[in-house]
């Protein structure tokens, strides 16, 4: 078959697939349409989503698009130590673990839509609802246009350039925004659920396409270990950090090193430092914490499918694609011939894929779905679906919860507190269009500027964590505290980050991610220490009474009994202690526990390398560890008692309303509804 009619091949199997998705896609958004006769229907699906729907597009959100993508090319160029990004799976659901449940009851019971208006009415803050907002901009804007930028490479790559990289984008978004725009978050709800299927299925595929292209999992390791006991790789040798002269592809190098950061000092063996991958997870706590996952909590019809999207769908099934099947293609990738440095010391064991070096690595999954188009054009139709369903699935609620937050919390908020339902929906549909132009337009003509400020959503959305702490758990956190808090972790985020970099033109005397710490991480520690100390000095403040209330409500409707309160003290040690050892300083004994990378295949207690088999026996108790929290301690399961709404809309009733119940005779919660 001749280049030309392969290419044409490609684009009739891929054009015949894609038709099909994206038929079902619409259909869904006229289908949402036609249901959401109310704002609250529009915006968080008449808080009707079943059990399974939830746990599918929850699922997809948390972990599709960079993470499946990305995943593998930083795994090609940084090896295993790399692969503890895998560890999402688990503690991406933990801050859902924490949250969720108690979002889901104040969402019920006060009518609140947006996470915005759940923060404002707790702490009277304007601070607060308007960061809220920022954080789902970002994630709307530049972070969509990064997953639109990966989507239009990769059908430019499987055409072999019959669709530019731009045509493909902005095709793409057409049907993304008629959906969206069209039926609102249950139409999003539903085609996510297909799409949840489609990146299972995709991810799967290619990993054992790429098992196949080694040889099988023997053949993969006995590669593996000859690579391993050279220093060939992108970081060359641990130099003693973590435990050995290692090569920097099988070991974490070191707890921590005390560069100035990336972009100033480059570190021994690889950034992944113990202290790296725990800041890491930090920043991946954003993703549950960003106004997205609140909207998905209030449109669930009960919290009950909380549990089984956290244990089973999360920190199971997506672990499995995490740590088997993006793992085997970033690996398979340095055997294939993808790694400049391995094809260069003639270690690889095959050269099927052209070499992805200097900062290429990203084209890695499509080069591995373009592979498979040249034997089975049929099945590289499916595989690009797949993908482009993975982006999609993390497209569809952000833009959805951007509409929402500019809707309710800046156009109702500051210019139209009366708007009706219909003025809503209209107004969130422009919203919506408005911010996939532009994110589509960052991703055109400003890719660098794409890339710096995408990279903020995730670390500024972790910096909510002590406002939802305040709301779920805390009650002496103060609106001022909680306020300060967040400037403050938000500037030390940026001043820690690349933007921060490009703002001050290099001139800060660190880098990004000083000490290999993630600026998330950062901007967190600073915002809990001004939060703490901001409540502690304005612990008398107007809203306090609101606020006891609020958690006397909480702890009638999820309080732990007095036989689960002896158990939380275990509980939460055990998660201390899973956390030090699976993602924090603790891994750097994974390099070596279960063989040195160096001691040869044979040396290797399970056939494996030591890092790898260190992170299945810590995913496994992370599986227990969230099963533990969600199911025995009952922290993501329904209620025993039936919850009232007092409203269906907060915005409807002009307010919370009062109830006879002593724990809602107020009028707002968290005292007043002013700037803060």
């Amino acid at each position: 078959m001749t280049d030309g009619s392969l290419y044409g091949s490609k684009l009739l199997w891929l054009g015949l697939f894609a038709g099909l998705y994206w038929g079902y896609c619409i259909f869904w958004g006229v289908k949402g349409a036609r249901e959401a006769t109310t704002a609250s229907a529009y915006f968080v699906a008449g808080r009707s989503l079943n059990t399974w729907v939830f746990v599918m597009a929850a699922t997809a959100t948390s972990f599709a698009g960079w993470l499946f993508i990305g995943g593998p090319a930083l795994i090609l160029r940084d090896g295993l130590q790399a692969s503890y990004i895998a560890f999402a799976a688990v503690v991406v659901p933990l801050t859902g673990v924490m949250f969720l449940k108690r979002q889901w009851l104040l969402g019920k019971r006060f009518g609140f839509v947006t996470p915005g208006e759940m923060f404002a009415a707790y702490y009277g803050s304007d601070i607060i609802r308007v960061f809220t907002v920022i954080v789902a901009l970002l994630f709307a804007v530049p972070f969509l246009g990064m997953l639109f930028g990966f989507a239009g490479d990769l059908v430019n790559l499987v055409t072999g350039g019959l669709l530019s990289r731009d045509l493909a984008m902005w095709t793409l978004a057409v049907v993304l925004v008629i959906y969206v725009t069209l039926g609102g978050l249950r139409a999003v709800a539903y085609v996510t659920t297909l799409q949840t299927l489609l990146i299972a299925v995709g991810v799967t595929a290619l990993g054992l396409v790429t098992l196949d292209l080694a040889g099988g999992f023997d053949p993969l390791n006995r590669a593996l270990a000859v690579i391993a006991g050279t220093p060939t790789g992108t970081w060359g040798t641990t130099l003693g950090y973590g435990g050995g002269d290692f090569n920097g592809l099988f070991a974490t190098p070191g707890v921590v090193q005390w560069t100035d950061g990336l972009n100033k000092e480059v570190p021994q063996g690889g950034p992944w430092t113990g202290l790296m991958v725990m800041s890491f997870m930090v920043a991946l706590m954003g993703i549950q914490a960003s106004p997205a996952f609140s909207m998905w909590a209030f449109a669930s019809r009960d919290p009950g499918a909380f549990a089984p999207q956290q244990v089973w769908a999360s920190a199971c099934a997506a672990g499995v694609l995490l740590f088997v099947f993006v793992t085997l293609q970033g690996l398979g990738g340095l055997l294939l011939g993808a790694s400049p440095e391995v094809n260069a010391a003639g270690l690889e064991l095959k050269r099927v894929l052209p070499p992805l070096g200097n900062g290429e690595e990203g084209r890695l999954v499509a080069n591995l779905i373009d592979l498979v188009g040249t034997s089975a054009p049929w099945l590289l139709g499916i595989v690009t679906v797949c993908m482009i369903a993975a982006i999609k699935a993390a497209g569809g609620a952000y833009m959805t919860s951007a509409g929402a937050l500019v809707t309710r919390d800046l156009y109702m908020r500051f210019f139209n507190p009366h708007a009706d339902d219909r003025l809503q929906k209209r107004f969130a549909r422009v919203a919506t269009l408005l911010a996939t132009v532009a994110a589509l337009l960052m991703a055109t003509l400003e890719r660098d500027g794409m890339v710096v400020l995408g990279g903020l959503a995730l670390a500024l959305a972790v910096q909510l964590w002590p406002a939802l702490l305040g709301v779920a758990w805390v009650r002496w956190f103060t609106r001022q505290g909680v306020a300060a808090g967040i400037v403050v972790g938000s500037i030390v985020v940026v001043l820690t980050d690349p933007l921060g970099q490009a703002l001050t033109r290099g001139t800060l005397p660190w880098g990004q991610w000083p000490w290999t710490i993630h600026a998330a991480a950062w901007g967190l520690v600073a915002n809990f220490l001004v939060c703490i100390l901001g409540s502690v000095l304005t612990r008398d403040d107007e809203g306090a009474e609101g606020r006891y209330r609020i958690h006397r409500f909480l702890a009638e409707y999820a309080g732990l009994s007095a036989r689960k309160r002896r158990f939380a003290t275990f509980a939460w040690i055990a998660a201390m202690i899973w956390l030090f050892f699976a993602v924090g300083p603790c891994i750097v004994l994974g390099n070596y526990l279960f063989g040195a990378p160096d001691m040869g295949y044979e040396g290797w207690d399970f056939r494996m390398p030591s890092i790898w088999a260190w992170q299945f026996l810590w995913w496994g108790l992370g599986v227990l560890l969230i099963w533990l929290l969600a199911y025995k301690m009952e922290l993501a399961t329904s209620t025993s008692r039936e919850v009232v709404a007092l409203t269906e809309d907060i915005a409807a009733s002009g307010g919370i309303p009062r109830a006879s119940d002593g724990a809602d005779t107020m009028t707002t919660i968290g005292g007043r509804h002013g700037p803060a």
